[in-house]
């Protein structure tokens, strides 16, 4: 008698919902039941929820970053990119990240985990011109460009080009947004006095939304206060205005007004990783993947999405926000499903209510809402967001270090070392500028 094959469940994505997902697996399956296979382009895991602190210099990047390796112990790990999926052949395409050698991977059970990316809706000039804040690559890169402006304008004897190295615009009044504008602004606090030719009050840090409010799909009351906290600390607020586009001296908006800036940080929007829009699956609005309530898509068997690149219906059949909160929840219950699956037993939907929404806004100030009953701002509100997240920041040595680096921010000023280690579009950044006039004398 022929021995039954182990079943083999193929993730793809090695973000917060893949991870949870195969965590999760390796507890609840018997030995032999099944093997998982993990596929993700990068070989860790990163900790969104800090990332704007990391584009500050706050904190330094490998910190909130954890080996995928280091949290996964029975499962199979490929540092590959997804190419091709064959849904009828039930067969996955990669190709390691590193060496360009291509694999197939045959699957029983698969998760679409891969996330979202960065969206400018084709807006002329967009997608060339700015900074966007997704990745842990995005944040590097935005500290050396912010540092590099710096530099420019400390030795530019141009004052309209002065003006515009020295105005940092943020586009979206999100949480990437606000929190991103926030950090700024102690990062220019911490360092201006280093530069001599620059004043601190002459570094400006505009945010713009194109709706009537910051934080727009959180409670009113969260909006409210980071607006008034954030202009207090001389963020320039833009609101109601949306962009039209941008080119080499700043963003244009749709009400004809130009900002002039060689920086302009883009987080207004995201969609879905492009693979998926060529798998002929339902897709909800926004181009996310439609699933049922137990995470599962209709019509096909064995076939499962989770996270930012799934919508996932509540029970009044509104989607779930895509934010980490939910996929470290979702995992685990998919996991739940996967296994229920392949011992005959029926599945079970997703529910889940949020605890809260949180956002730091710098300056040792944040604003909370619990259950969104209770709004908690200022201090409060920040000392539960650093320790929430230090806290569900994955493994000791990690938290260690993130603790060790907020006490260093404590005693010394943020650094200033502009490290030139650029990826070909990075350096294009800084070649594209124009060439400064600088006086021998200045230098």
């Amino acid at each position: 008698m022929l021995e039954k094959r182990a079943a083999r469940i193929v993730i793809l994505g090695g973000g917060f919902a893949g991870i949870a997902t195969a965590a999760k697996l390796e507890r609840l399956l018997r030995p032999g039941e099944a093997e998982i296979d993990l596929v993700s382009r990068e070989n860790f895991t990163l900790f969104t929820p800090m990332l704007p602190e990391v584009s500050s210099g706050g904190l330094a990047s490998r910190h909130v970053l954890t080996p995928i390796r280091a949290q996964l112990h029975r499962t199979n790990f490929h540092l590959a990119e997804v190419r091709r999926v064959d849904l009828a052949a039930r067969m996955v395409y990669v190709e390691h990240a590193i060496l360009g050698k291509r694999e197939r991977l045959q699957y029983d059970h698969l998760v679409l985990a891969l996330g979202a990316v960065t969206s400018t809706f084709g807006l002329p000039g967009v997608a060339e011109r700015v900074l966007p804040l997704k990745t842990i690559e995005d944040a590097a890169r935005l500290r050396n460009h912010v540092i590099a402006m710096l530099e420019i304008a400390d030795v530019t004897r141009d004052e309209r080009e002065r003006e515009r190295l020295l105005t940092f615009v943020f586009v979206g009044g999100g949480f990437t947004g606000v929190e991103a504008a926030g950090e700024m602004v102690d990062l220019f606090n911490s360092v201006a006095r280093f530069y001599r030719n620059v004043s601190r009050e002459r570094i400006r840090v505009v945010l713009v939304e194109g709706g009537a409010r910051l934080l727009p799909e959180l409670p009113e009351g969260m909006g409210t206060y980071s607006d008034r906290e954030l202009r207090r600390r001389g963020v320039e607020m833009v609101m109601g205005d949306l962009v039209a586009g941008a080119d080499a001296n700043g963003l244009l908006l749709k009400s004809g007004r130009v900002i002039p800036s060689a920086t302009i940080v883009w987080s207004a929007g995201a969609r879905p990783a492009p693979l998926l829009g060529k798998l002929g699956l339902p897709l909800a609005r926004g181009g996310s993947i439609a699933t049922k309530s137990d995470l599962a898509i209709d019509g096909r068997p064995n076939l499962w999405a989770i996270g930012d690149c799934a919508s996932i219906p509540d029970e009044h059949g509104k989607p779930y926000p895509p934010t980490a909160q939910h996929a470290l929840r979702e995992g685990p219950r998919l996991a739940e499903n996967i296994v229920r699956t392949l011992r005959g037993k029926p599945t079970q939907a997703f529910r889940y209510r949020a605890m809260g929404m949180m956002a730091s806004l710098g300056a040792r100030r944040g604003v909370a809402s619990l259950r969104g009953k209770v709004l908690l701002t200022g201090f409060p509100a920040f000392f539960l967001w650093r320790s929430y997240y230090l806290l569900r920041l994955p493994g000791i040595d990690r938290r260690i270090r993130v603790a060790f680096d907020w006490t260093l921010n404590l005693l010394f000023p943020r650094d200033i070392a502009e490290l030139r280690v650029y990826t070909r579009s990075a350096r294009e950044d800084l070649s594209s500028m124009p060439s400064a006039e600088i006086s021998t004398s200045d230098i």
